[in-house]
């Protein structure tokens, strides 16, 4: 039975989409059978393994509408994914009045949990719909989180509703775990908001910290991930050393 994680974060640009292909290539090289599902109508998980999308493929946009079943396309043994599309920037409203719209996700996802160690979304910067189909098809939820000034902000209101997420939708949905990303140990500010997560949230942050590396960078602009361009590089020693967290849970 698989492993369903969440990557998300209401605010963009903290390392989620690197973390949703670093973290899935690393379990893979650990021997773990993995899908990553593109939730986020900007598409970044897609480009950031197989380029530009192909607007003629099926995608998760057409699978939620019901025009076919979950678009698993295969990039090495072991290693899938399900591509998006800015066409799902409309299925918010498109969806609204759809019967059992929380469920469409878990719905497309069901068939094939016996076919994967691990299943993880993507999901979009934002609480809407979207987000919620994957909250009430996960049982994890790993929340990439910057060590700046303003990464905090507005972090109420994402664990409120991943706790009603909980309560009314998903009884097997796991508590959160934060992952702290572009991490600067030099910067005496990064410390002291980091060691203020870690007060606050106690036994719900990863030991692991994901540091600032040039080689993340890279590996998204050549469409692999950081163990595929450097396994000897920083970025690739922590996303494997969070991995190891991960199969420990």
């Amino acid at each position: 039975m698989a492993h369903i994680i969440s990557l998300m974060n209401h605010k963009g640009g903290v390392g989620k989409t690197t973390s949703a292909v670093n973290i899935a290539a690393g379990l893979h090289i650990l021997g773990k059978r993995i899908l990553l599902i593109d939730l986020d109508p900007q598409a970044n998980l897609t480009m950031h393994l197989k380029g530009d999308p192909d607007l003629s493929a099926p995608t998760i946009y057409g699978a939620l509408r019901s025009e076919y079943g979950l678009p698993i396309q295969n990039l090495k043994p072991g290693f899938d994914i399900v591509s998006s599309t800015l066409d799902l920037a409309s299925s918010e409203l498109e969806l609204q009045s759809e019967p059992g719209r929380e469920y469409l996700l878990l719905e497309l996802i069901q068939p094939f949990i016996s076919d994967y160690d691990f299943i993880f979304i993507d999901c979009p910067p934002s609480l809407g719909l979207l987000t919620i189909n994957a909250l009430s098809a996960s049982t994890h939820i790993i929340i990439p989180v910057e060590s700046s000034a303003f990464s905090l902000k507005g972090m109420t209101k994402l664990f409120d509703i991943i706790e009603k997420v909980k309560y009314r939708l998903n009884k097997k949905l796991n508590s959160h775990k934060i992952l702290i990303t572009k991490y600067d140990s030099r910067k005496t500010i990064q410390r002291e908001i980091t060691e203020y997560i870690r007060i606050q949230q106690k036994t719900k942050v990863f030991d692991t910290v994901i540091r600032t590396n040039v080689t993340l960078e890279e590996a998204s602009m050549r469409q692999c991930s950081v163990f595929d361009l450097d396994p000897k590089s920083s970025g690739a020693i922590d996303y494997m050393n969070a991995c190891k967290e991960i199969l420990q849970q």
